[in-house]
């Protein structure tokens, strides 16, 4: 679970595997969930520690290069809300661009304690909050889920559908042209 979790959030992208894992196992072993959630988010602390120092390192050429066109946007957000812009996108699921975060913080260079406990807040919160679900309805809620297949499937398309659309909103690219210099008159 560390490793998959430090994985996610450095060098590869498993969305949602980090959940998943968390849920399973704590349906399995209901008085292990704390560990469970535990190993998740210090693997994705350490997983994002290590894409914050290469941000640092490799500067805002890599940054640009990675989040494209929404980097101006990220980069105001970022300077203007450093705890939040860390702490909110690691409890949303994807497609939420936690990743493009995560590099501006180390590309801005967010104080190393804002950008820890922000990160342990949320993956915390996120992590802890799937497991005690897991634990409290994990028999009960895979067989809802199981008898309910196409209402989950629906409600899950359309929370990743609102969840991509309020980021597309939030974070869209600004278009504005530079106007051209005046000419001076005859």
């Amino acid at each position: 679970l560390f490793a998959a979790a430090f994985l996610d959030a450095s060098v590869l992208s498993l969305p949602v595997i980090n959940d998943i894992l968390v849920i399973r196992l704590s349906i399995q072993n209901p008085a292990a969930m704390p560990f469970y959630a535990t190993m998740a988010t210090l693997g994705s602390l350490a997983g994002c520690l290590f894409l914050y120092y290469l941000a640092k390192k490799g500067g805002e050429v890599m940054f640009r290069k990675r989040v494209g066109p929404r980097a101006a946007r990220v980069r105001a957000w970022v300077e203007r809300n450093a705890f939040l812009s860390i702490a909110v996108p690691s409890i949303l699921p994807p497609p939420m661009p936690f990743k493009a975060f995560v590099l501006a913080a180390g590309v801005f260079q967010m104080p190393m304690r804002i950008f820890i406990i922000a990160l342990i807040i949320g993956r915390g919160l996120r992590y802890f909050a799937e497991g005690f679900l897991a634990v409290r309805y994990g028999a009960d809620a895979t067989r809802f889920l199981i008898e309910n297949k196409l209402e989950f499937t629906l409600i899950v398309v359309a929370l990743l559908v609102a969840s991509y659309l309020v980021t597309r909103f939030i974070f869209r690219a600004t278009h504005h042209e530079p106007q051209p210099p005046a000419s001076p008159e005859k």
